[in-house]
């Protein structure tokens, strides 16, 4: 009798907790795991620690579709606010959020575009967004709950609408090139290279615009830009933003420009304003660009060919081959870090310009899981991009504000932001929105949770080096070592979507090892067993092991 009337306060209990819009945080909470089997969770009894570095678990937001608080059909900063909670309740232990300590804004200063990269302002808030008032509640709020704030801050390209630049096209005009003109890559057009897009100006001068016209480029060169990027600094850094995502990084580099050189001034003058700033840039290119940017001394560099539906990780866990991923991640690693010893880098399945992962993982929830334990649990800061954490899929593959629509917070009560028009019925996740998720203990969104708590249970998993890998002889078997501060951790990932794995550990592999955690994408109420040196591993599951102290 006591049980059923606890399972009917329990139904109860999660009926009432309706996500109306937005507007209510999503503070719903899945409980602890049960185990109805014999083998207990090996992490239910482990102190998770929040960080206190640069070592982060990142959310990007796409603040245009995140979440509306005033019912205009445009996502806010008080959206934000309103559901900090679902994303982190200032305490690592609770398990009741979802654990993310750093956040990326997408670029929140006027613009006319839905997306603001082409800025008209760079010391305001877009009004569709809120105030420099709300951002100051939204720094002091994530800084409560131990988020980092970084702000996607675009130096490569200005609004034409810009007031600097459209002076600037005057001057030129009336031939004066000693003026605003200096601001900006104007030259005259057999400067270019004929692949080079360029906006024509007066008197055979054009201006470099290689996104856009409406995107014309600044001069990296010139120490009236610097001054003016020392000053936009100053001024989000003083007000409290931990940070900035750097857009277009590969364009930093031109025929006048080095980019590792100016990412190595402007890095260091932010440094000057907070010491503990952190950076992280864009370039989509070859590795080899990629190093060069890190001899800058930046704190990361997006990590682009191990991401998209096409990248490293998400190919690889489709063709369930496990045993090359561990490797390439660890020479990657090490290339990178032969350029800047401190590079952090950052991994990540999909972005706002990027189909969504779900769309290529439909195969079904388990890909999705594995997915989201390998990219995550290799060293460095994974970002995860808004709705990958419950599935959501893109309406289509072939546009760009199709990968920006709305968070689903409630599946039940579909939100009304509508991206740039682009005429597509978004469909909910497979397996609802957050409300949903949060009530089903096998869900996505709570698998997510769990990688995140044994990360901060585990800071090996986040700082540490891959020393080496294990072969076990399977092409479904992903396994490697990462080492920090003393302390080893062996992480094997089981590939193989339909069956388990038996594998033998030895003391030469993990001395005297034990469960430290584990990943069972069947069920949460599974929990991986190491005897007499033997473990089962279930599909498209994960363990982590460690020396038994």
């Amino acid at each position: 009798m006591k049980k059923i009337i606890a399972l009917l306060l329990c139904i109860a209990v999660v009926g009432s907790c309706v996500l109306a819009g937005c507007n209510t945080a999503a503070d719903e909470s899945s409980g602890n795991n049960s185990n109805n089997g014999e083998v207990s969770d090996p992490i239910a009894d482990i102190q998770a620690t929040a960080s206190t570095d640069k070592y982060r678990n990142f959310y990007q937001i796409f603040v245009h579709s995140f979440c509306d608080s005033n019912d205009d059909g445009v996502g806010d900063l008080q959206g934000i606010i309103s559901q900090l909670d679902y994303l982190n309740d200032g305490d690592p232990n609770t398990g009741d959020d979802l654990g993310i300590d750093g956040i990326w804004l997408t670029p929140i200063m006027p613009s006319k575009s839905y997306h603001k990269y082409d800025v008209e302002n760079y010391y305001d808030i877009d009004p569709d967004f809120g105030t420099l008032d709300d951002l100051d509640t939204l720094v002091e709020e994530c800084h409560k709950r131990g988020i980092k704030l970084i702000m996607d801050l675009v130096l490569n390209h200005i609004s034409s609408e810009n007031p600097l630049y459209t002076k600037a096209v005057e001057e030129v005009a009336e031939g004066k090139m000693d003026g605003n003109a200096e601001y900006f890559e104007i030259h005259k057009t057999s400067y270019f290279d004929d692949d080079t897009n360029y906006n024509l100006l007066a008197n055979g001068y054009a201006c470099e615009a290689n996104f856009s016209p409406e995107m014309p480029e600044w001069n990296l060169n010139s120490d009236k830009t610097r001054d003016e990027f020392k000053k936009i600094a100053k001024f989000w850094l003083d007000r409290g933003v931990d940070g900035f995502r750097l857009d277009a990084c590969k364009y930093f580099t031109n025929k006048d420009t080095d980019g590792a050189e100016f990412l190595k001034w402007f890095y260091s003058e932010c440094q000057k304003i907070n010491p503990d700033v952190y950076m992280v840039g864009e370039d989509w290119t070859d590795d080899s660009d990629i190093e060069k940017l890190y001899t800058s001394g930046i704190d990361s560099l997006f990590s682009f060919k191990f991401a998209q539906t096409s990248g490293m990780f998400i190919s690889n866990v489709l063709g369930q081959n496990g045993s090359a991923l561990a490797q390439k991640v660890q020479n990657y690693n090490e290339k990178m870090k032969e350029s800047n010893p401190n590079a952090i880098n950052a991994y990540f399945l999909s972005n706002h310009d990027q189909v969504r992962s779900a769309n290529a993982l439909s195969r079904g929830l388990g890909y999705e899981k594995l997915a989201a334990a390998v990219y995550m649990l290799f060293p460095g800061n994974p970002y995860i991009y808004y709705g990958e954490e419950i599935g959501i899929k893109a309406p289509n593959t072939t546009n760009d504000a199709a990968y920006r629509t709305a968070m689903i917070f409630d599946s039940d009560n579909m939100p009304s932001i509508f991206v740039n028009g682009i005429g597509d019925v978004m469909d909910e996740p497979d397996n609802g929105g957050v409300k949903q998720q949060l009530a089903d203990k096998d869900s996505l969104l709570n698998y997510y949770r769990r990688i995140i708590k044994i990360k901060n249970q585990n800071p090996e998993i986040a700082r540490g080096e891959i020393t080496g890998t294990q072969d076990f002889d399977n092409r479904n078997i992903c396994a490697f070592y990462t080492e920090y501060d003393g302390s080893k951790l062996m992480i094997i990932h089981n590939f193989n979507a339909k069956e388990s794995v038996d594998l033998t550990i030895t003391d030469d592999m993990i001395k005297n090892a034990e469960v430290r955690a584990d990943l069972v994408a069947e069920s949460s109420d599974k929990h991986i067993e190491l005897k007499d040196g033997k473990i089962t591993l279930p599909a498209q599951s994960t363990v982590i092991l460690k020396s038994a102290e």
